[in-house]
């Protein structure tokens, strides 16, 4: 796949600027080699991998979830209430990985 940017450089930026002028970005030719093609192709791997990457991250948060109020449960009622102020549970991230690697 061929594909075109257009950039700035250094020295197109300094010219413009001694003429005082706008600068003219330069077309740059990128080649990628694609080798799969899950979404074009309308494949199932992605949303397969999702489903996975998902159905982990959620047991993920409940096991951590269960272990902090194992926790907090078995603390005296003193130290629990100091324990659940410094308790953070971080969000479940869905479905991230897998679209962007598609």
């Amino acid at each position: 796949m061929v594909l075109y940017d257009l950039r700035y450089s250094a020295a197109d930026l300094g010219e413009a600027a001694r003429a005082s002028r706008r600068p003219q970005p330069r077309r740059i030719r990128r080649t990628v080699a694609v080798y799969a093609f899950p979404r074009y192709a309308q494949d199932r791997s992605v949303a397969e991998s999702s489903t996975r990457a998902e159905r982990r991250e959620r047991q993920r948060l409940r096991t951590r979830t269960g272990l902090l109020l194992r926790l907090l449960h078995s603390a005296p009622p003193a130290r629990a209430a100091a324990l659940a102020g410094l308790v953070d549970v971080a969000p479940a991230r869905h479905r991230r990985s897998s679209l962007w690697l598609a």
